[in-house]
């Protein structure tokens, strides 16, 4: 049993006056989604040899590949892709990411690539379709979101560029999922050599309209430390980054690093890569990614199912101008123009029939009016008026 002065110290009157207290509903947000606890699934794409498992494990400190087997040279020869999903729970003060790794091991490892990435657009249309058939089940309040949120693309630093395997990839996959080019083991290249490298590759998607995810605008209220970082953050892409789990002690510190002959590259150091900012875009738009993957990719894939097929208009983070619709209209079979065309013509017709009925109905008044005014007539000198 509580004291009687514990419920009045609780329902007081608030001392400020105009306060009602719904000020306080972003806290039960934050309550109830530390309990529910938050779910992310990241895709790794690359090749082998480029460390994309090393680049995961350093981001959240944890090693989701104990046993991992490596394929041996004659064994990639026939290798084909397999999709690797592998989930682990981390809690960090006490909010709970239950996250999802999705690798795909043997990408561009065999002599033939031309069809490789196709096990990978089916892993992530059947996580759309599941999602979607769960959405419309009729126990909706427990649903395990495992669409794809995020894609890390892992670019050869070896490769001048993009090869032709990297821009079909890209390409097939840009309306499906949120990419982030990666530029793996950039401690191979200098400093001008990974700047070169950069704008060879932001160049070469332009040039394809490739879409990567962009990072949302910053407002005006925002405060100038916010954007400024969004600002570096763009100008990074693609990311330049260095993965090692090792803890080496450089000068009494102990770091994350790589030793060479020469000296050692610190992961962390923003100065030798762009660990940092990788890992600060993804974990401050870890949010942003799941907004666009939910309002975008995942509404055009269900506009498409549930239209029967490739029907549907595409969605994208902009609003449409007219021109797009004239250009998804053009883009219609002939059947169907011809019925637009003819229900048109119907509609012409009817709004004319309407047309001539008001104008009959209009007269119809005038005469109606006209009869019912009173006229003046003169009997006997003295002036009197009838009405017709």
């Amino acid at each position: 049993m509580f004291p009687t002065g514990v419920f009045e110290e609780m329902f007081t009157a608030p001392e400020q006056s105009g306060y009602v207290g719904f000020a306080n509903l972003p806290n039960q947000v934050h309550r109830k989604s530390v309990k529910k606890g938050f779910e992310f699934t990241l895709m790794v794409v690359g090749e082998s040899g480029l460390g994309k498992s090393t680049l995961v494990n350093s981001l959240f400190l944890t090693d989701l590949y104990p046993e991992r087997h490596i394929h041996s040279a004659a064994e990639k020869i026939s290798q084909t892709v397999k999709i690797d999903a592998s989930t682990v729970e981390i809690e960090e003060r006490g909010v709970k990411l239950r996250l999802t790794v999705v690798d795909t091991p043997g990408f561009g490892d065999s002599l033939n690539s031309q069809d490789c990435f196709k096990p990978i657009i089916q892993y992530i249309d059947s996580q759309f379709e599941r999602y979607l058939e769960d959405e419309s089940g009729l126990n909706r309040r427990h649903i395990v979101d495992n669409r794809v949120h995020c894609c890390f693309y892992f670019i050869n630093p070896s490769g001048h560029g993009l090869r032709p395997l990297d821009i079909s990839f890209m390409k097939a996959v840009h309306h499906k999922v949120n990419i982030v080019p990666v530029i793996a083991k950039s401690d191979t290249l200098t400093l001008q050599e990974c700047q070169q490298l950069k704008r060879k590759v932001m160049t070469q998607i332009a040039e394809n309209g490739i879409n990567l995810y962009s990072l949302p605008d910053c407002d005006e209220d925002e405060d100038e430390d916010y954007r400024e970082q969004c600002r570096l953050l763009k100008e990074a892409v693609p990311f330049a980054v260095i993965g090692a789990n090792t803890v080496i002690e450089v000068k009494g510190k102990k770091v994350r690093g790589r030793m060479y002959p020469w000296g050692v590259v610190e992961v962390e150091n923003p100065d030798h890569c762009d660990f940092i900012k990788l890992r600060t875009m993804l974990i401050t738009h870890m949010q942003d990614l799941q907004e666009v993957t939910q309002e975008v990719h995942y509404e055009n894939y269900r506009a498409e199912k549930l239209g029967g097929g490739g029907t549907a208009p595409k969605k994208s983070r902009k609003p449409r101008n007219e021109e797009t619709f004239n250009e998804t209209d053009k883009r219609r079979p002939e059947g169907q123009q011809a019925d637009i065309s003819e229900r048109e013509k119907q509609l012409q017709e009817k709004e004319q029939e309407l047309r001539r009925m008001q104008e009959m109905i209009t007269k119809m008044q005038a005469e109606m009016n006209q009869r019912n005014t009173p006229q003046k007539t003169q009997q006997n000198g003295e002036v009197k008026s009838q009405n017709v």
